[in-house]
C-alpha cells in the first residue's frame, strides 16, 4: 500500500502552481501538461490511478476522496504543514480504521484513511 492510494480524481485549483506543489510535496505526485486546448495538468500517483488538476476561479470544494496512508498523524501534519488544514481530526471507525477529514491548500475537501483493525469503538459525544 502506498500512502495517497486512490481511484481517478480531480482537483480544482484557483492556483494551480501552489496546488501542485501543496499535493506533490505531501504525497510525491508529478504533474505534466496536458497538450490540448486549457491548462489541464495529468496528476501521476506513485502505483496508483492517475488524476486531474484544472484552474478555476473559485475554489469549489468539491474533491472529497479518500486516500489512503499508513500513519494517519504523520500524514494529517505533514497536511497542516503544507497550507491545508484538518477540520475534522483523527476518529475510529470500529475494527476498519482512522479517517480524517482535511483540506488542501486549494480549500478542496479530502479525507485520510489509516486500516486498523483494533481501531476502536467511536466514543459518544459529550452531553451539552
Amino acid at each position: 500500500m502506498h500512502d495517497g492510494e486512490l481511484m481517478h480524481f480531480e482537483v480544482p485549483a484557483v492556483d494551480s502552481e501552489r496546488a501542485r506543489a501543496f499535493w506533490g510535496d505531501l504525497f510525491g505526485w508529478t504533474f505534466s501538461r496536458w497538450s490540448g486546448p486549457m491548462e489541464y495538468w495529468r496528476i501521476n500517483t506513485p502505483g496508483g490511478p492517475d488524476g486531474g488538476l484544472f484552474p478555476t476561479w473559485r475554489p469549489t470544494g468539491s474533491l472529497v476522496p479518500y486516500f489512503k496512508v499508513s500513519d494517519i498523524e504523520a500524514a494529517t501534519a505533514r497536511v497542516v504543514e503544507l497550507g491545508g488544514g484538518v477540520f475534522d481530526a483523527k476518529y475510529p471507525l470500529r475494527k476498519i480504521g482512522w479517517i480524517a477529514h482535511c483540506a488542501d491548500s486549494e480549500g478542496n475537501h479530502f479525507s485520510l484513511f489509516q486500516l486498523d483493525p483494533d481501531a476502536p469503538e467511536a466514543p459518544e459525544p459529550a452531553a451539552s
